[in-house]
């Protein structure tokens, strides 16, 4: 009895007394905080995610769990330190097994990439419709009355085209010199000698 009592005696003063007081960082957990905080941004790289997934941390049960642990960034008293919230939106879709297995392959983080490329550039647009108030509606604008038809204008009809008469100006009068006689005629040369032939038979009869 006595070699007994003594081998629980050896055994309870070999197995070191249960920690009485819980582990407690020496600055407050405020290293921890930025370190957790620089991991969790860089969730926010599709790239980043990819490189996990090629090295095969997503198959570390470990990983997995200190995934899960890391959701307490989405509570409010966390969230506003968060500068790149898209982590906290790959964050949650890393806890989905299916996710974490197709991130290995380079077609799905060059497509994680491009549409949150787009996110961003429609981002303010998109925010904005929903922001901005929109225009009231324009009152319509009721039709005026409808006065009463009036007879319609009839045509006037065109003045009837009258004819002028054009008369031919009267033939002029002949002119008196077209009985003269013509200069150097053969008809006044005649006349001239006749006359002289006359005058030398008067002096001879004389």
């Amino acid at each position: 009895m006595a070699s007994i009592k003594e081998e629980e005696e050896d055994d309870e003063a070999s197995t070191p007394s249960s920690p009485t007081t819980l582990y407690k960082d020496p600055d407050d957990g405020r290293q921890r905080f930025l370190l957790e905080l620089e991991f969790v941004q860089c969730l926010a790289n599709p790239t980043y995610i990819h490189y996990l997934a090629q090295n095969r941390y997503f198959e570390d049960e470990a990983f997995i769990g200190y995934l899960k642990y890391l959701q307490y960034w989405q509570q409010p008293e966390y969230l506003k330190f968060i500068m790149y919230p898209h982590c906290l939106f790959f964050l949650e879709l890393l806890q989905n097994a299916n996710f974490r297995n197709a991130m290995a392959h380079p077609g799905n983080k060059e497509l994680a990439h491009r549409q949150q490329f787009y996110f961003w550039k429609n981002y303010r647009s998109n925010r904005l419709k929903h922001i901005m108030p929109r225009p009231l509606p324009e009152p319509v604008v009721a039709p005026p009355a409808s006065a009463p038809p009036q007879p319609p204008v009839q045509p006037v009809p065109p003045a009837p085209a009258t004819t002028i008469a054009v008369t031919a100006p009267p033939a002029p009068a002949p002119s008196p010199m077209q009985y003269a006689i013509p200069h150097g005629s053969a008809l006044a040369k005649n006349d001239m000698r006749s006359s002289g032939v006359e005058r030398r038979k008067r002096k001879k009869e004389g």
